[in-house]
């Protein structure tokens, strides 16, 4: 096992860009052919190398990499049940949700600004707040620019389909490879639940009129990036009572045509934020809901399980958003680009990978050869890098995988608040955490206190700070291979 190094933190807060050249040229390996021995078995080269630093398109990925969304596409051509954009909390993370909007060179300045500070910085994406294709010309100019400026970036946008046939030559010619459609339904009757009206043609429809419009050109538009070769995963957000069943059907129809990835969603129908649903009293699924329709759909398309259900302003690593600390009140008006953290974070990324990967085989090995009947649920506080390392107090939320014979997969993430403020911990803020925490075994985490661990173990989770700093599957393989071994409370102790 490796030795536990917090190689992330010294990484990210490193300033000097000199620094993390030596770095990364203390190695004997380049970027180039670095890595390669963490793309999956079931994935050809040319694909790992369009997925392999796009956090949303690889979960793997999402441990090293890091997104930006510009909020430049504020119109929308349809309206869902499930959205209300004039709410904005800046500790919330929903879809549509911005603190500013942008113009295309406000949107260059901050990624410039983003990109020379945020090492991590791999993909830029538009996703709104409202339509990135039907509010096109804001969309092309932002990507042009930003194209110009770093060119190494991957550009990619999010859209509800409806405009998208239209853009499909444009997006290829402008070497947008990752495209994300949202789709809620393909059965019209089941569409007009989810969507009150769209607007197509100079003309508003409703009704399963609108409906049939929009999954024509859901299908049309999937079938056209597929023909492209450009890579798609499908949104679907689940609505218990609306669509959740008929999301099994949904899966289908993207994987005959082509989809990437699927991303079963849950609804957010909080009543503050206003949406159509939420006043409704719709309701969202649960956790253990979500996870279970997940595992129903094994088999179909490729799922995504790793989605944090992103701002549209969003900054950082999934689950670590940091767009507040680049507001444009805070970026410099004339900024040049300096790509020299980049560059080298990926050199050192590539071999950590490497390490990481032939870490995360043995586990898999280990917990194969362990003849124990059903699974174990382990939810992990970890800042990123793929390691247990951050405190049980400070986490905002827990990555939770499972251990089987069949072997150790990310089902899935719980979010909460943060139990310690201040230094002192939160008995409400712990209750909370702990009924977040339904169904899980497990935590482990960097560090915890007695007095916490003491109320999870009362809830019947176990929780340990014996493989911080250590990889996450290292960690579980042990845990699963003496799951009834007479040790077992050492690992805890």
């Amino acid at each position: 096992m490796s030795a536990p190094i917090t190689w992330l933190e010294s990484l990210t807060n490193t300033t000097s860009s000199g620094q993390l050249l030596t770095a990364a040229k203390s190695g004997d390996c380049a970027s180039s052919s670095c890595g390669s021995s963490s793309r999956p078995t079931d994935m050809d080269s040319a694909t790992w190398e369009k997925v392999k630093d796009h956090p949303c398109f690889s979960e793997e990925a999402h441990h090293y990499f890091a997104r930006m969304h510009v909020a430049v596409a504020p119109a929308c051509n349809i309206q869902c049940n499930y959205c209300n954009r004039k709410y904005d909390c800046a500790n919330e993370s929903r879809p549509g949700v911005v603190s500013e909007k942008l113009t295309p060179d406000q949107a260059l300045r901050k990624v410039i600004a983003v990109a020379n500070e945020v090492p991590q910085l791999s993909v830029l994406g538009i996703a709104g707040p409202g339509d990135a294709c039907y509010d096109w010309k804001k969309t092309r100019a932002t990507f042009e620019r930003v194209a110009s400026e770093i060119p190494d970036i991957k550009l990619c946008i999010s859209t509800n389909g409806l405009a998208l046939p239209e853009h499909v030559d444009e997006l290829a010619e402008m070497n947008i490879s990752h495209v994300t459609i949202t789709i809620n339904m393909v059965d019209p009757a089941v569409g007009e639940k989810i969507y009150p009206w769209i607007f197509y043609g100079h003309r508003r429809y409703t009704g399963i009129a609108a409906a049939k419009i929009l999954h024509e050109q859901q299908m049309l538009g999937l079938e056209m990036l597929s023909e492209r070769g450009i890579l798609t995963k499908i949104n679907s957000v689940m609505i218990p009572g609306v669509n959740d069943q008929h999301l099994i059907e949904v899966n289908k129809w993207v994987k005959e045509r082509g989809a990437f990835l699927h991303n079963v969603m849950p609804l957010i129908s909080e009543p503050a934020h206003g949406t159509w649903f939420g006043l409704a009293g719709q309701r969202g699924p649960n956790a253990l809901e979500l996870k279970a329709f997940q595992d129903r759909l094994e088999g179909g398309a490729k799922l995504m399980r790793h989605c944090r259900q992103c701002r549209a302003d969003a900054v950082g690593l999934l689950g670590a958003d940091r767009g507040q600390e680049f507001t444009l009140d805070q970026i410099p008006l004339e900024l040049d680009y300096d790509g020299g953290k980049r560059h080298a974070y990926r050199e050192v990324v590539a071999r950590i990978r490497d390490d990481h990967s032939a870490a995360k085989k043995e586990a898999i090995a280990t917990v194969a050869s362990v003849n124990i009947p059903g699974s174990l649920q382990v939810a992990v506080a970890t800042k990123g890098g793929g390691r247990i390392n951050e405190h049980f107090g400070h986490a905002k939320e827990f990555q939770v995988y499972e251990a089987s014979q069949t072997g150790i997969k990310f089902v899935g993430h719980r979010k909460v608040e943060p139990y310690c403020h201040g230094g002192w911990g939160e008995d409400a803020t712990l209750g909370d955490i702990i009924a977040a925490l339904e169904g899980i075994d497990f935590v482990l985490c960097a560090r915890i206190g007695d007095c916490p661990k003491k109320q999870l173990l009362e809830a019947g989770i176990q929780a340990t700070d014996a493989f911080g700093y250590d990889y996450i599957e290292a960690a579980i393989s042990a845990l699963y291979a003496t799951k009834h071994g007479s040790d077992r409370s050492q690992l805890t102790a």
